[in-house]
């Protein structure tokens, strides 16, 4: 089983990445692909080092690194504009990475949660898509939601916040 990324794969990463504002640099290596971006100056223009992995088809040769899982790295923390929409006392569950924002685990769902709703540390409060894989986001801590700051199907970038709870008592 080929777990390659195909044409399209890159093409969507790129795409993502270009949305993200606030992202200055990132590096994305997924068993022989090795992807690393740098936006220049003020983020107008990018310098893009991404060798392909060997396909059936012809194609430029892999590179060295032979990561076993895939892996995105960013080089530079994005700059998190969103810690002042923070309402007082609570705390703000952040985006683990960069990728699209979902408050349901399947479109037509209920979401996970809602602003009013109790949540344990465990529970799942919404998922993150990257690279068609759904990374499941936990509360982290007990407490009531108070404020849902992420657009549901959007891109979030890395420490954005997307949710925030007012931890229980005691």
């Amino acid at each position: 089983m080929s777990t390659e990324l195909t044409h399209s794969d890159v093409e969507s990463i790129l795409k993502i990445i270009d949305a993200a504002e606030h992202l200055n640099e990132i590096e994305i290596v997924h068993g022989s692909f090795r992807l690393h971006v740098v936006r220049e100056g003020n983020g107008n223009g990018r310098s893009i080092s991404a060798p392909m992995p060997m396909a059936p088809q012809a194609s430029p040769p892999p590179s060295t690194n032979n990561a076993p899982a895939p892996q995105i790295v960013p080089a530079a923390p994005a700059v998190s504009t969103a810690s002042a929409e923070i309402p007082p006392g609570a705390v703000a569950i952040r985006a683990p990475m960069l990728g699209i924002f979902y408050r349901a685990p399947a479109p037509g769902e209920k979401p996970f949660v809602e602003v009013g709703q109790r949540v344990k540390a465990d529970d799942t409060v919404c998922l993150i898509e990257v690279m068609k894989l759904f990374n499941s986001i936990r509360a982290g801590v007990d407490g009531e939601v108070v404020k849902i700051c992420a657009e549901n199907s959007g891109l979030v970038e890395f420490d954005q916040v997307l949710i925030c709870v007012k931890p229980s008592k005691g």
